[in-house]
């Protein structure tokens, strides 16, 4: 069952980038090996069920062992620096598509509170969270980011396109601005056409009052198409946990499967 969780393809490129397991002179429990603790917790992120209903028996480490794990390497920075790696290997085989991207954002409900929530305006106010995302012309993840639920799209859009990394080319040369952006009506404002102008980018945003909102255009629909993909990580349907920090680091690493899979 735990055959498949755990891709090669992404184990070989995680190993190196994981903290060093610290020495126990006094003894202790013996140190479950990271690979186990990795498994279970893609399948948390795949099925998700609580921590302590991930069965040890099948994994062989607990579920709150892996909670821990999850923990630490999210506070070394390990997923940021995977996806960066994959976003790098990508581009060395000219796999990004640099002419376009497009940026869009989805809520889910915080069922338990905590912080990067917020009250939901299409939930009733209910509190929630936002999902940001920029993908590149193909629909690769390149940056995200997470919000309480009232923030809007049009705060958030800058500051997640100066997040997509610089990315080398067989070529030589680097780059890390795409020369499009397709988004919705949620991004039109003077301040962001102008921010991606400035940034060299050329703006495609769908103009409110003019276009319609029934249509995703020739290109946004990539975007909702990286958001389907993600809402197959149950974990990330609903958010259940109340520290913002474990919640990202699930959506980092989604990404990280859904970009070593084109690798793949």
């Amino acid at each position: 069952m735990t055959r498949e969780l755990l891709p090669d393809a992404l184990w070989v490129r995680v190993k190196d980038l994981l903290p060093v397991h610290p020495p126990q002179p006094k003894g202790g429990r013996p140190w479950k090996e990271d690979r186990l603790a990795l498994r279970g917790i893609i399948f948390v992120l795949k099925v998700n069920i609580p921590w302590e209903s991930l069965p040890a028996e099948v994994f062989g480490v607990c579920g709150m062992t892996c909670w821990r794990r999850l923990r630490d390497w999210a506070e070394a920075g390990v997923w940021e620096r995977l996806q960066r790696l994959l976003e790098a290997e990508l581009g060395g085989q000219e796999l990004i598509d640099w002419k376009r991207a497009a940026i869009d954002s989805t809520s889910v409900p915080a069922k338990r509170g905590g912080l990067l929530t917020g009250p939901n305006p299409t939930d009733r106010g209910r509190p929630g969270s936002k999902h940001h995302l920029v993908t590149d012309g193909a629909g690769l993840p390149l940056a995200e980011s997470l919000t309480p639920a009232n923030t809007h799209d049009s705060r958030e859009a800058l500051p997640l396109v100066d997040e997509i990394p610089r990315v080398k080319s067989p070529r030589g040369a680097s780059r890390r601005r795409p020369g499009k952006l397709h988004a919705d009506k949620g991004y039109d404002y003077p301040r962001v056409r102008q921010g991606l102008r400035q940034r060299h980018i050329q703006p495609r945003i769908a103009r409110r009052g003019v276009e319609s909102s029934t249509r995703l255009g020739r290109h946004r629909w990539v975007v909702e198409r990286t958001f389907a993909w993600l809402k197959f990580f149950r974990r990330l349907v609903i958010r259940y946990e109340v520290r913002d920090d474990i919640h990202f680091a699930f959506l980092q690493l989604a990404c990280c499967l859904i970009l070593v899979r084109r690798l793949s």
